[in-house]
């Protein structure tokens, strides 16, 4: 008998999944749930649960620190925000689930790995993609994408094979949540003229009801990588959770956003991440204190094609291997520190520190202690200017259409 691997949650997908992979395959089921930082679900009663249902294993794998070291900094030093709003957080746990997937996989002489996801998102692509790259010999099942059995039936598969589901009552909303962020969807928010309810925000509370008194915190960066919170050292996973803490009392780190989805469609997305948008307000101050024009005008582009990257499912591509190699070399002088007030759902930065720092008071200033030699302008003025001149003189004033198209008809005479 084969050998599946399955990526397994707990909830009544996945636990319907083992037994369905069972009759409709015949292979025997090793369940791996991996700990991104979720605190969403008690991990020794998701395993037996797991092995109550027939799963011949019921691995868990502790991959926080992996995550935040070699997902989520990453994302951060590349300024990765998928079209402007969403920090990528279940986009960027996916590629790491996927390979300890494939690990789990070769340890245990399996031939498929499968995932819980349905045809329709974002999150299929980012698994079956990421599986292909790293071992193409692997066949990956996708048993809601099969099955296409409603809720209902599901439940009614269940109790007929005696699975053991959650008894709580059923949320409305589909969630997704790791330590760098929520996803929430589906219920009244595919309406996208319905402002969200509270009861979708669980990190955050209502910027009306938060604190009078804003906070004011500081991060400090060392090439691109947050390393202390207010003057304590901490690693990654323990200052993310600090930081997200404080900014979500704040109400600070809800997104309301319609994405446009890999698949072709726009969905109505709701994402909480409070220290993800502290994280990244304060990593872009300090870019601008540290980085050139044209660097930060390049890294802005690569950005964009880095948070594409990620949210399209190529993490193990050789294009993410070269921006890597991009955002390594830019981060090398993003080193400082970072205020940041914190009140009513807003974070704004304060001030900001670096020993390497492009700001030059002495050039700066308009009082005493100026170093700029304002006489340098005028050569510098005539010489910016001159390609201007040049072609007013040789062709616009010529043809009189020195403002055509420029200024509106009635300030330029034109009918």
């Amino acid at each position: 008998m084969g050998k599946v691997v399955l990526a397994y949650s707990g909830g009544l997908d996945t636990s319907v999944a083992i037994r369905w992979l069972q009759e409709q395959y015949g292979l025997e089921v090793v369940c791996l749930t991996v700990d991104l930082g979720a605190n969403d679900r008690d991990l020794s009663t998701v395993r037996e649960r797991a092995l109550q249902i027939g799963a011949r294993q019921a691995l868990i794998v502790d991959a926080k620190d992996v995550f935040v070291r070699y997902f989520v900094w990453p994302a951060l030093r590349a300024g990765a925000v998928y079209e402007c709003k969403y920090p990528l957080a279940t986009a960027l746990g996916r590629p790491l689930i996927a390979k300890l997937l494939v690990d789990v996989a070769r340890q245990e002489g399996a031939t498929h790995v499968a995932h819980g996801c349905t045809g329709k998102g974002n999150d299929q692509v980012r698994f079956d993609v990421s599986v292909g790259a790293l071992a193409p010999d692997l066949t990956v099942i996708a048993p809601i994408r099969e099955w296409r059995m409603t809720r209902d039936e599901e439940i009614a598969y269940a109790q007929r094979h005696g699975i053991p589901v959650p008894a709580t009552r059923e949320s409305p909303y589909s969630t997704d949540q790791n330590l760098w962020g929520r996803s929430i969807e589906a219920g009244v928010l595919e309406d996208p003229d319905v402002e969200p309810p509270e009861d979708v925000y669980a990190w955050t509370v209502s910027p009306e009801r938060a604190p009078d008194a804003p906070a004011v915190v500081e991060v400090e960066f060392e090439r691109g990588i947050p390393v202390r919170l207010d003057g304590a050292a901490l690693d990654g996973v323990a200052l993310i959770g600090r930081l997200s803490e404080l900014a979500g009392q704040h109400g600070v780190g809800r997104i309301d956003h319609v994405e446009n989805r890999l698949v072709g469609i726009k969905s109505r997305e709701i994402y909480e991440a409070p220290a993800a948008v502290v994280l990244h307000e304060a990593h872009r101050a300090l870019e601008a204190m540290t980085l050139t024009r044209h660097q930060l005008r390049l890294k802005e582009l690569v950005a964009q094609e880095y948070a594409d990257l990620v949210y399209n499912g190529l993490w193990f591509s050789a294009a993410h291997q070269d921006l890597a190699a991009y955002i390594a070399s830019v981060q090398r002088f993003v080193s400082g520190t970072v205020r940041l007030k914190l009140y009513k759902g807003t974070c704004r930065v304060v001030g900001r520190t670096s020993p390497v720092s492009l700001y030059r008071h002495e050039l700066a200033t308009y009082d005493r202690g100026d170093m700029f030699d304002s006489s340098a302008a005028v050569g510098f003025i005539a010489l910016w200017g001159l390609p201007l001149r040049t072609q007013a003189s040789a062709q616009l004033l010529r043809a009189g259409e020195e403002l055509r198209g420029i200024m509106p008809p009635e300030i330029t005479g034109e009918s």
